[in-house]
């Protein structure tokens, strides 16, 4: 119940004993009081008055329990086959995180949470291809597929493996559920773009909690045909409103072109002349490896950790809330002392590279140029602008307004800009110790450290970029903000990353890492642009002091078409990568 595994196993060897004086198996010691105590726990849980970390401390204890137990089980091993196996479980379900994705935190504790409730959970785990997850359903004879993923390449993955299940007689036959969860992923997505793809119940999942009810119902003989005939209504009704849905008005390309952020690269400099974009201090590429985790504990930002555990809740608010508040303590005290041992035990190595190249806007587009001659391009970097229609005085913003145009008014502009770029990883080393914690049956601090991992990522993003606006490229000599003023973006400046709202498109991060050479430092993209380790940040600096973070959103045909002629990709490619953009 309080998940404390001082004496577990003296406690467990103890409730062996007495059982075993009375005759009884050492089965009855997880059918009975361990069961007794996770049936508590996800009563609980599902009630709302016990929170994500707790059932998952609550679920060491079981399995730390169970392992002191499986070698008097494996003696009687016979007896207990004869008896129908050692747990009677409620269920059989394959889980992974599709081709290319390498997120898996929040797979991982649905695991643990389905496990907790007496399920069978094979956890696949990362970047597993459609052909092995099916393979693997059919071995373990599955009776539900989980799919999981981060970015929004997954998504197409899922659909396609959606597709295979539909071909595949096996899984279309026994009309087997598939379950869909990630960041990325929604409930509309999921009944719009991945259910028609299989005949079978697809099912979105939204978190942890909401995965115990919905296995429950799909493997539940009286309540799946009521349960399922609910869900797909309520899916039919979400894909008729989704159809019927009046989407934002967009503008055409041309006028939302004609609407550009303005900057004003003529008269904008201090004297009323030309603006001058500040030059940085080298041109090139620069490491830092082994970077001091300490000093990466004072940029940390701690709300989306609580958010990792299902904890929702401004940070710091979130401490002293009426309902989570106390598992919010906690989990924060139990995360600060995984920091502490992550620090002096050098369980983690954070390396980054950035780099500045000389850099000019054509159109939407930015060139980023080999050196200060600017006739050799590097890569160009190609973007996306805004397109629905503003009200008066609001622009269309492309990130590329932010950077000087080669050309004014066909004439080239003299005005001489540059580009930053990073990427960082505070997460070599993770996966290794994250096995050990889970072969120790420890899955609470395998998560803990992935959890911290992650957070220590974003705070060497947040460290570098200061030291880059305040010295290595100077731009903001003078700056003094606090780490509350940083996470509130009030500095000078952006670091837009490929595959968030300004940067929807990821394939650009694949010539950035070639430039900064990013496999030096341990950092590599998989075949869906997803970076290894996990635990990693990369993106663009730009400098300009009206750059602003913004959400591209909609788009329409004819952009989707200029932007296909201007980066020499099909129309096809384009629709499945920004598909939710269309």
């Amino acid at each position: 119940m309080h998940g404390i595994t001082t004496f577990i196993v003296e406690d467990t060897e103890e409730a062996r004993q007495a059982i075993a004086a009375r005759g009884g198996r050492p089965i009855e010691v997880i059918e009975g009081p361990l069961m007794d105590g996770m049936n508590v726990v996800g009563d609980l849980f599902g009630a709302g008055k016990m929170f994500l970390p707790q059932v998952v401390k609550s679920a060491r204890v079981m399995k730390q329990a169970v392992a002191h137990l499986i070698p008097f089980i494996e003696e009687e091993k016979q007896k207990l086959a004869d008896a129908g196996g050692d747990v009677s479980s409620k269920g059989r379900i394959v889980v992974a995180t599709v081709k290319g994705d390498v997120h898996d935190i929040g797979k991982n504790i649905v695991s643990v949470v389905l496990q907790c409730n007496n399920f069978d959970v094979v956890n696949m785990g990362v970047m597993v291809p459609c052909s092995e997850i099916l393979a693997k359903a059919k071995e373990e004879n599955a009776d539900i597929v989980g799919l999981s993923g981060l970015i929004t390449p997954s998504l197409e993955e899922m659909a396609h493996v959606a597709k295979e299940m539909e071909r595949d007689p096996w899984f279309r036959e026994r009309d087997i559920p598939l379950l869909i969860g990630g960041a990325t992923t929604s409930r509309v997505h999921t009944a719009v773009k991945i259910a028609p793809h299989y005949s079978g119940p697809t099912i979105y999942v939204p978190d942890a909690s909401r995965s115990v009810p919905v296995a429950q119902n799909l493997l539940s003989p009286e309540n799946r045909a009521d349960w399922l005939a609910g869900l797909r209504a309520e899916y039919e009704r979400v894909r008729t409103q989704h159809a019927a849905k009046k989407g934002p008005t967009l503008i055409t390309i041309e006028a939302a072109r004609a609407n550009r952020e303005p900057v004003d690269w003529l008269h904008g400099g201090a004297d009323g002349g030309p603006y001058r974009p500040p030059r940085p201090s080298f041109i090139g590429r620069r490491e830092f490896r082994n970077f001091d985790l300490t000093e990466l504990a004072r940029y940390v930002d701690w709300g989306p950790f609580f958010q990792t555990w299902d904890l929702h809740g401004p940070y710091p608010a979130i401490l002293n809330d009426e309902v989570v508040g106390e598992s919010a303590r906690r989990v924060f005290s139990d995360g600060k002392s995984m920091l502490q041992r992550i620090i002096a035990g050098r369980w983690l190595t954070a390396n980054g590279v950035i780099a500045f190249l000389p850099a000019n806007s054509v159109g939407d587009d930015v060139e980023l140029y080999t050196d200060e001659s600017r006739e050799q391009t590097a890569f160009t970097w190609h973007n996306l602008r805004q397109q629905t229609a503003k009200r008066e005085g609001v622009a269309n913003k492309c990130l590329a307004d932010y950077v000087a145009p080669k050309t004014i008014d066909g004439r080239p502009s003299g005005i001489a800009d540059w580009v930053g770029m990073f990427a960082v990883t505070a997460g070599i080393g993770a996966d290794k110790k994250a096995k050990e914690f889970v072969a120790m049956l420890d899955d609470y601090s395998a998560i803990m450290l992935e959890a911290i991992a992650d957070r220590l990522a974003e705070a060497f993003a947040e460290c570098l970029h200061a030291r880059v606006r305040r010295d290595l490229w100077g731009y903001a000599a003078d700056e003094e903000l606090g780490l509350d003023e940083m996470i509130a973006e009030r500095y000078r400046g952006i670091r837009p990353a490929p595959g968030y709202p300004a940067c929807p498109d990821h394939t650009v991060k694949r010539p950035m890492f070639d430039v900064m050479r990013a496999e030096e430092i341990g950092m590599e993209l998989t075949d869906s642009l997803a970076m290894y380790p996990g635990a990693s940040v990369s993106g663009f600096y730009l400098s300009h002091p009206q750059a602003a973070y913004f959400n591209v959103g909609p788009v329409g045909d004819d952009q989707l078409r200029d932007y296909a002629a201007r980066t020499d990709r099909s129309e096809e490619e384009l629709r499945r990568s920004l598909g939710s953009l269309l």
